[in-house]
This record gives C-alpha cells, sequence and structure tokens, in this order.
C-alpha cells in the first residue's frame, strides 16, 4: 500500500507543476496593476514606480516565476496584499469554514440522493422512478447562487425563520476555542450548546443551497448503478435462494454498486469546493471561496495562486482517497491498475 500511495503521488507532480505555471500566466495576464492598487487613487508614476519595486513586480518574468518555484518548495505561498499576512496563514485559518459547509452539504446531498437513486432503481419506468429522475433534473437546472438568494428571501427575510446571512455567527456570538476550525464541532467540544446551535442555524441555508447542486449527478449514478448491478446474474440467484428484498439490496446490490459511487462522491466534493465561490458570498460565509474573489478584485496574485495551489493539492488527496477506498471496498482492484 506505502508504494502504491507513493507511486499516486509521484504521477501528481507533473500536473501539480503545470497548475503552478498556468496560475502563475494566467494571474499575471490579468487585468489591473496591483502596485497602482496600494500606492492609492493619488499615487504619481513614480511612486506605483517604487511599490511595484517593492512588490518585486519589476523583475524579468522568468526570475519572477522561479522566486515563487523557489518560496514554493520551502512552503512559502507568499504574502496577501490585502491581508498583509502569508497566504498559507490566510488559507488555512478559513480552509475550516469552506470544509465544513461543504462536507456538511455533501452529507445532505447524500442522504436525499442515495434513498432516490435505489427508490427509482427499484422501481424503474414507474411514477416513482419519473418524479425522481425529474427533481433531480429540476434540482440541477437552477444555479446553486440562485437557489442561495431564494432561500434567503423565502426564510429569512419573508418568514423569519433563519438567522442573518452573515457569516459562521451572528456578531453577538464569540467564536469557540479553535480545536477543529469546525464551529459546531469545537462548541460541542466546548459545552456551549448556544453557540452550537447558533454556528448550525448559519449552516443550514448554505448548506441546502450547495447541496442542491450535488443532489442530481449522485442520485443518477445511483439509479445507474443499481440498476446495473439488479440486472446482474448474481442478484438472480440470491433472488432465486429466498433471501431477503433488504438483504439483497443492502448486503448484495448496494455493496457491489458502491466502486462508481465513491468516484462520483469524490468528484462531487471537487465540484462542490469550486461552486463555493458562489454560496460563500451570497452568504458572506469566510471560506477560501469568497477569499479567492477578493484577491481576483485587486488582482492579489500570491493570493490566487496560493489558493489555486492549495486546492489543486486538495484534489490530489481526495483522488488518493478514493483511490485507497476503492481497493478497500473491492480487493480485486489492483494496487498497479
Amino acid at each position: 500500500m506505502t508504494g502504491f500511495i507513493l507511486k499516486r503521488l509521484a504521477s501528481a507532480v507533473p500536473s501539480l507543476f503545470g497548475v503552478m505555471v498556468l496560475t502563475f500566466v494566467v494571474s499575471r495576464a490579468m487585468p489591473g496593476d496591483p502596485a497602482a492598487f496600494f500606492a492609492g487613487p493619488a499615487a504619481t508614476p513614480e511612486s506605483i514606480a517604487r511599490v511595484r519595486a517593492q512588490l518585486g513586480f519589476d523583475q524579468p518574468i522568468v526570475w519572477q516565476f522561479l522566486d515563487y518555484i523557489t518560496d514554493l518548495l520551502h512552503g512559502d505561498l507568499g504574502l496577501s496584499f490585502a491581508s498583509g499576512q502569508p497566504v498559507l496563514d490566510d488559507l488555512m485559518r478559513r480552509l475550516p469554514a469552506s470544509m465544513e459547509l461543504t462536507l456538511l452539504a455533501l452529507v445532505i446531498a447524500l442522504a436525499v440522493a442515495l434513498p432516490m437513486g435505489i427508490l427509482a432503481a427499484v422501481k424503474p419506468g414507474t411514477w416513482i422512478d419519473h418524479i425522481c429522475r425529474g427533481s433531480t433534473t429540476l434540482a440541477a437546472a437552477l444555479p446553486s447562487f440562485f437557489i442561495g438568494l431564494l432561500l434567503i428571501y423565502v426564510f429569512y427575510f419573508r418568514l423569519g425563520w433563519a438567522p442573518s446571512p452573515i457569516g459562521r455567527l451572528e456578531i453577538w456570538y464569540s467564536s469557540p476555542a479553535e480545536v477543529t476550525g469546525f464551529y459546531t464541532i469545537d462548541a460541542l467540544l466546548e459545552g456551549n450548546f448556544e453557540t452550537f446551535r447558533a454556528a448550525a442555524a448559519q449552516l443550514v441555508l448554505p448548506a441546502l443551497s450547495l447541496s442542491l447542486f450535488a443532489l442530481a449527478p449522485l442520485a443518477r449514478m445511483t439509479r445507474a448503478s443499481m440498476l446495473g448491478v439488479l440486472n446482474a446474474e448474481f442478484i438472480t440467484t440470491a433472488t432465486a435462494l429466498g433471501l431477503s428484498r433488504r438483504t439483497i439490496l443492502i448486503n448484495y446490490a448496494l455493496r457491489n454498486a458502491m466502486m462508481p459511487m465513491i468516484n462520483i462522491i469524490g468528484m462531487v466534493f471537487s465540484f462542490l469546493l469550486g461552486a463555493n465561490v458562489l454560496i460563500e458570498q451570497v452568504y458572506g460565509w469566510p471560506g477560501i471561496g469568497s477569499y479567492a474573489v477578493e484577491a481576483v478584485l485587486i488582482s492579489d496574485y500570491a493570493a490566487i495562486q496560493g489558493f489555486v495551489v492549495i486546492m489543486a493539492v486538495i484534489y490530489i488527496l481526495l483522488n488518493l482517497i478514493i483511490d485507497i477506498t476503492n481497493t478497500i471496498i473491492d480487493p480485486r482492484v489492483s494496487h498497479d491498475a
């Protein structure tokens, strides 16, 4: 297993290097001059040139790239122009907020999509199947930011059931002592149930908005995988042996349908991290998505590059976890495949 993990990590190095090169080039090609932004609106050309020299942007692009790669090899993602803090510190401080939101959205989507997909596969062509497929198609057709705005309008503005969409906690609550970075878990570990309820309430609407983005692919893949397995010969044999329907569905069909479902869950989780950008803007969520948007608006090169590199590392690790999980679920999968 160790050799398999090392091989997977080694194969990801060229992809990661390509991401670094592409991000560096694209960030430099973006409109706007960060030196002019930080020099201020009343800055003279001389003061802008002085700021540009301080930031190192007066150097040839090749030297800038070599400096960037050298810093990365030392674990340095640079300093953010906006916050004045190391980009890695900014991202690590914001990453738990995005992960907490994304994981909850994925759990909600799975809790709805798996039963829907299984039910549609068990009763193909019936009205239940049509309702399941129709609802997932509708969920896929609606943009996540539109769903977010709609939920805010209905549950916060009209009904007053939801708290104000201003981040992870309303202003009169104090953040729990940081252990995991997840406010709900840290509040429980602290024994502060009031803060836990407040943090959970803030999570509900953004997580629901984001979960609808994942509902359609998860339900469709579950249905397709289960249909393929239910038509297999071993399911016919199990039925002929008189095993209960529940045993066949859970112990045989669902387990054999898990491999393609694990792959799609990993892909959906990656997509959710990307879709977080819009949801975090709508709900004022202080995650890495909103951090990236702010960096793009002011051409904060170091922050943009750091965000993309961190996301690429997360995707690589996620794919590695999926590969390992597949080998655990089905030992027939070769490590060298």
